[in-house]
């Protein structure tokens, strides 16, 4: 109740909640929620560049598809894209970095010495340069994304074991003669979950938000899936004259990735006291 209490002090943390929660509502339900959902996919060159009326929200596009609709099936697709990036670069990442904090030696050096060279390179250039090797696609951006984003998962996961591992706990578990298996993946991960909830929760924006830019770039997703990302690329020949085309996509991506963001910072300082920001 403690956690819940201080949680629900943070104004904006309740904020990004909030923004995270609907966008889930608006993804689980968008094809009820969209009111024109076959549109969104089918050419209707008659009813191109509407603008936002009663009839379409957000207006239509250049191929005179409902672009309210796009948007909320965007949605659907932003956030299966973010949760199935997050957890498979957990899945990598979380283990690696168990395995070389508390084992060390050379198995140690050799997988921290490949995460830094993964985290010294800006992640958009590395995955744009991996989604480049691969033909255009959703699933495309995916897999790039994934296997350049478990370096912080390992990087965290990587100082919190090392720290763990010199605790009196562990080395009375040692002592009882415990497995090193049992040990990392059944006492130390559960003591090691507040940072990596923390990260994965920021993750997921940043991963909507690199998965759009990819989009943009023409390596993420393809025609006609309605890409938040893709939307933008489509609309640039078209602007000013046609904004709305742009401009709601835009929205989309700004408050998913502020409320995911939010949500963040406000677990961030439930967890570490020290690094609450100052109100």
């Amino acid at each position: 109740m403690l956690i819940v209490r201080r949680f629900l002090q943070d104004v904006s943390a309740v904020i990004g909640l909030a923004i995270v929660v609907f966008a889930v509502l608006v993804a689980l339900f968008a094809e009820q929620i969209a009111p024109h959902p076959l549109d969104a996919y089918e050419s209707h060159l008659a009813q191109r560049f509407q603008p936002p009326s009663w009839e379409f929200p957000f207006g239509t596009d250049n191929l005179g598809r409902d672009l309210f609709s796009r948007v909320i099936l965007g949605t659907q697709s932003a956030l299966v894209l973010a949760v199935t990036v997050v957890g498979g670069a957990m899945l990598i990442g979380v283990p690696l970095g168990l395995l070389a904090g508390y084992l060390g030696g050379w198995l140690s050096e050799v997988i921290m010495r490949i995460t830094d060279v993964f985290l010294a390179v800006p992640q958009l250039i590395l995955a744009l340069a991996l989604a480049q090797l691969m033909s255009p696609s959703l699933e495309t951006a995916m897999i790039a994304l994934t296997l350049t984003y478990w370096p912080f998962f390992a990087r965290i996961v990587y100082a919190d074991t090392r720290r763990l591992k010199a605790s009196l706990f562990v080395e009375a578990l040692q002592g009882l003669g415990a497995r090193d298996l049992r040990i990392m993946f059944l006492h130390i991960l559960p003591n090691a979950a507040s940072p990596i909830i923390v990260r994965a929760t920021i993750g997921m924006g940043f991963t909507i938000l690199t998965a759009a830019v990819l989009g943009f770039l023409g390596v993420g997703a393809t025609p006609p899936n309605p890409d938040w990302g893709l939307a933008i690329a489509e609309s640039r020949q078209y602007l000013p004259d046609s904004w709305w085309f742009a401009t709601f996509p835009g929205l989309a991506i700004f408050f998913a990735v502020f409320g995911f963001n939010l949500l963040g910072d406000g677990l961030r300082d439930i967890v570490d006291p020290r690094l609450r920001r100052s109100r």
